[in-house]
């Protein structure tokens, strides 16, 4: 997993007044929920938001706030319902011991037979979650579509991953080789030659 470093400033005043202000300094609010104690709420800005949630990347954060680094998740993100800029981030503190659930992107390998055939491969799922300790969990989880026929599917169930536990349920369709109409024609047309 890749790490990512920003610089917090710890946020005094709490409360719909505070927040408002600081939203519009240029500043998102945020949360960082500890391992034993409650929440500590600080600011960053917009810039090292979107550096963090704009991106293809599981990141482990290094959160600095006013010199003391927390190693983090980002739990949950709150969006702006039409501007779709960052409103806020919740941040849970990960330590070495114990494991985490974080989603993690997929990426397809290899050239799926059924593709030739004159289907599309068809990726219905963008994430996987996973249970892990954070040191074991991967930029990205690689699938191997090589065995994939025409109408075939691959589900979470039928993946493996080493010193991963994957969360998301078993019957969960990730990748599909779908039929086009390319393909059925092609398929209809065979039929009617061998008759």
């Amino acid at each position: 997993m890749k790490e990512i470093t920003i610089t917090a400033q710890k946020r005094e005043a709490v409360g719909k007044k505070a927040t408002k202000a600081a939203r519009r300094a240029g500043l998102v609010p945020c949360n960082i929920y500890g391992l034993n104690e409650g929440a500590e709420a600080f600011t960053i800005t917009e810039k090292e938001a979107n550096k963090i949630i704009f991106t293809p990347n599981v990141y482990l954060v290094n959160v600095n706030i006013g010199g003391q680094l927390r190693k983090a998740i980002i739990r949950e993100t709150q969006f702006h319902p039409v501007k779709d800029n960052v409103l806020h981030i919740d941040f849970l503190e990960v330590t070495a011991e114990k494991p985490i659930v974080i989603g993690v992107p997929i990426q397809t390998q290899g050239l799926a037979p059924g593709v030739r055939a004159g289907g599309k491969l068809v990726t219905l799922i963008r994430k996987i979650n996973v249970r892990a300790l954070y040191k074991d969990v991967p930029e990205k989880l690689n699938i191997d579509v090589t065995n994939l026929q025409l109408g075939k599917s691959i589900k979470v169930g039928d993946l493996n991953f080493e010193g991963l536990e994957l969360v998301t349920p078993k019957e969960v369709i990730v990748v599909s080789v779908k039929m086009t109409r390319a393909a059925i024609s092609a398929a209809a047309e065979a039929k009617a030659a061998e008759a």
